[in-house]
């Protein structure tokens, strides 16, 4: 049941005007069965001193692109309300007209472009009104018989409006409707949400809340948990099931959903879902529709339900039933867009955003791990609507050709336009071993801040999960994971990318970074110190390697692994026998996957930097004093000794190698693979020929 949240003393603090309407925004927005994701929008009347210092009429409107839950001042719109308000005489106004002139009438040149409501908000004549998309009230405006039982809920109170795309003749639709109902106290938009209004801040969310509560309880006297959705006709896996099942499929679904563009995945398992896909009206009431504007511009018009059986299917008959599902999506998304399509219309890509298992859940998909989730959290929203709206009667939607409309509207589209290009790393994910020391927390970085999403695997979880920290501070909250592993161990390895799979969907690059150095005259070697160095440097890399190449052959859309090689991978180094054999290594090795991994689009490159001290783990250990040793000078003097030796009298830091692992992993490199590329300032003895 929705909850009035309302709390008096932060409500008078907040700044009279436009600060009322911040919080009340912010309020109504803080539980997604009342506003969607990005959706809903509300406004205020009141009154400004303009550039000359003249008081003036004016309304802020949500902006577009906003967020009610997160929104802040700078989010809303001013308009002029005399310049707005006598549009209402207006017998029509085309999209293009309406945000031309509206253009026109903002306070503030740099305010975001007001929301496609705003004259809804303009032509009715309350100083605060809200619109939303609330489950119940959509469950009602989705029921076949919904405008019959309104009436039973609120008598005369309503005025019911059929479904319009948003624009100038909806809002005047809705004014006219409010101006000719004296006793009209909300709106409800057939297919679409609710309006409501007040005379203060306090008034207009109490009766916001109110009513969508008069709504829930009509739909909760009328729910029979039986006969929910039909009635059960599936079992839920238990949670160890369902993850090994993901962790073999979402792969392949990754796979099948990516096109000239990379998906990101999410797995949601929550209990309506559940609920959802193991009922036997799933697979029919799933493809009727999307319930409302607001949630198929996230999902599209329908999910992908997957005809598959829990009780008696394993991994391979599922990734079967996927792909299968996924192409005839996609043949069927082609014809429905070449049902629809105006001239110049381009289409999106035609895989489905969200994918509905039986005795599973959900997987969601999008361009980051965000927008996946907003995909997912706007079917639980559907989940919602259909619930009600199977209680009270029968499951109405948009039609194909509205929700086409509302896909490919115009406005829509344009802010599309405004948006800023993707970044290089934009929808990939990088498996970074070695993840919190100085050269795996750099790259880290600096693959993130071109859009990444990473995991950071190491033996120091604490440091991982540090750099995983201020990542997510950064970039938002899903950017990155930290994750426990030591190279050296199969079955960690193995864990370690299922981990990486039920995140994200798959891994396209890896950076094999994980190192230690020991030194040593050949005579003082021990076969320990031997064992240690190959088991991290080259079968440590082996076991990584081997784990990304599967899970890419398995995704199909090729993949960038780049292993952090030494200078000592060409040259022999004094006093560290087990360390530059292991390094040699380690470099063919590199190779020797490139050789194979090229038909699979598979490209292994190796960056070969020197005596990088700064944040390495490596050169804060015993190394430092062993190689001191061998140069014979001491510690503190290494760094120095280092620089002067290179040709370019440089020293080598961690974003400096962290910069060549971006250049190989990007499509700058797409067509080079079995390249070892120094980064060392030039020691001339370790001149690759």
């Amino acid at each position: 049941m929705v909850k009035n949240l309302w709390d008096s003393a932060k409500a008078a603090a907040a700044e009279p005007g436009l600060g009322e309407l911040v919080y009340r925004s912010n309020l109504l927005g803080a539980d997604r069965s009342v506003a969607n994701w990005g959706g809903g929008n509300t406004s205020v009347k009141t009154t400004v001193k303009d550039f000359r210092g003249r008081d003036i009429e004016v309304m802020y409107v949500k902006g577009s692109g906003s967020d009610l839950a997160t929104m802040q001042a700078k989010h809303f719109t001013g308009l002029r309300l005399e310049d707005i308000a006598p549009l209402f005489e207006r017998e029509a106004m085309s999209d293009e007209e309406m945000t031309a002139y509206l253009a026109q009438c903002v306070i503030d040149p740099k305010a975001p472009r007001p929301s496609i409501e705003t004259l809804l908000h303009a032509f009715l004549p309350f100083k605060h009104v809200d619109h939303t998309h609330p489950d119940a009230i959509i469950s009602l405006c989705c029921a076949d018989n919904g405008r019959e039982l309104a009436r039973e809920i609120f008598g005369d109170r309503f005025v019911w409006v059929p479904y319009i795309r948003p624009g100038f003749a909806l809002s005047k639709m809705i004014a006219q409707g409010v101006r000719e109902n004296s006793q009209a106290r909300l709106v409800l938009m057939e297919k679409h949400g609710l309006v409501t209004w007040g005379e203060t801040s306090e008034e207009c969310y109490h009766n916001t809340i109110s009513v969508i509560q008069e709504a829930e309880r009509f739909i909760e006297a009328r729910v029979n948990p039986e006969t929910l959705f039909g009635g059960r006709m599936a079992e839920t896996l238990n949670r160890e099931a369902r993850r090994k099942l993901l962790a073999e499929v979402m792969p392949v679904i990754r796979g099948a959903v990516s096109g000239d563009k990379t998906m990101i995945l999410a797995y949601d398992d929550g209990d309506d879902v559940l609920e959802f896909v193991n009922s036997r009206d799933a697979a029919a009431l799933s493809q009727i529709g999307a319930a409302c504007p607001d949630h198929l511009v996230h999902t599209k018009m329908k999910p992908l339900f997957v005809n598959w059986d829990p009780a008696g299917g394993d991994a391979e008959s599922l990734a079967a039933a996927l792909r299968q599902g996924i192409v005839r999506y996609k043949e069927e998304y082609k014809a429905y867009f070449e049902r629809n399509k105006s001239a110049g219309d381009v289409m999106f890509e035609p895989a489905p955003r969200v994918i509905l298992i039986p005795g599973v859940g959900m997987v969601s998909t999008g361009k980051s791990l965000a927008m996946a989730k907003v995909s997912g959290a706007l079917y639980h929203r559907a989940i919602a609507v259909m619930r009600g709206a199977t209680t009270l009667g029968r499951f109405v939607s948009l039609s194909e050709n509205e929700s086409y409309n509302v896909e490919y509207w115009p406005l829509e589209l344009y802010k599309l336009t405004l948006a800023p290009p993707e970044a290089e790393f934009s929808r990939k994910v990088a498996f970074i071993t070695g993840g919190a020391g100085g050269i795996g927390s750099e790259t880290a970085r600096r693959l993130a801040e071109e859009g990444a999403h990473v995991v950071l695997a190491d033996l120091n979880l604490e440091g991982a999960r540090n750099v995983a920290a201020e990542l997510n501070e950064r970039y938002g909250e899903g950017r990155a994971l930290a994750v426990r592993m030591d190279v050296t161990k199969e079955d960690e390895v193995k864990a370690a990318f299922e981990e990486a799979v039920l995140a994200y969907g798959g891994v396209d690059i890896l950076v094999n970074n994980a190192g230690l150095a020991t030194s040593s005259p050949l005579e003082e070697t021990s076969l320990e110190e031997w064992n240690l160095n190959l088991g991290v440097l080259a079968t440590g890399y082996f076991l990584v390697a081997r784990e990304a190449f599967r899970l890419m052959k398995k995704q199909g859309i090729g993949g960038s692994m780049v292993f952090i090689g030494s200078k000592n991978s060409v040259y022999a180094g004094k006093n560290a026998t087990a360390y530059s054999a292991a390094k040699a290594a380690e470099v063919h090795l590199a190779r020797c996957i490139a050789a194979e991994g090229g038909a699979f689009g598979i490209r292994v490159n190796s960056v070969l930097p020197d005596a990088v001290l700064q944040g390495s783990a490596i050169w804060n250990s015993s190394w430092r004093s062993e190689r001191a040793v061998a140069y014979g000078i001491k510690p503190e003097e290494l760094e120095e000794y280092y620089r002067k030796r290179t040709v370019l009298l440089v020293n080598v830091y961690p974003r400096d190698i962290a910069e060549a692992v971006a250049f190989l992993a990007s499509s700058k490199a797409e067509k080079t693979t079995g390249c070892m590329l120094t980064v060392d300032g030039g020691v001339a003895a370790a001149f690759t020929r």
